[in-house]
């Protein structure tokens, strides 16, 4: 299955789960926000939010296109 968020104006709600029903239980299902938890996604936020700290805290290590040239070009002869 695949997920996504809406976001709508509280006026549209009954709207919405009006059409949503229309599907059977085999093809959709309705998960509150607060109970769906994407492991990947939040293994990602972690990282970038590291990353943000090093470049706020000036910690962070920057390279040139030319020195990511050479590593780029290393990494594919390995």
């Amino acid at each position: 299955m695949e997920a996504i968020r809406l976001e709508f104006q509280p006026e549209i709600r009954e709207k919405i789960l009006k059409l949503l029903s229309s599907f059977s239980s085999d093809e959709l299902k309705i998960v509150q926000e607060d109970s769906f938890s994407d492991p990947e996604f939040e293994k990602n936020k972690k990282i970038l939010q590291e990353r943000a700290e090093k470049i706020e805290n000036q910690t962070a290590q920057y390279i040139t296109f030319e020195e990511l040239d050479i590593l780029l070009e290393e990494t594919i002869k390995k």
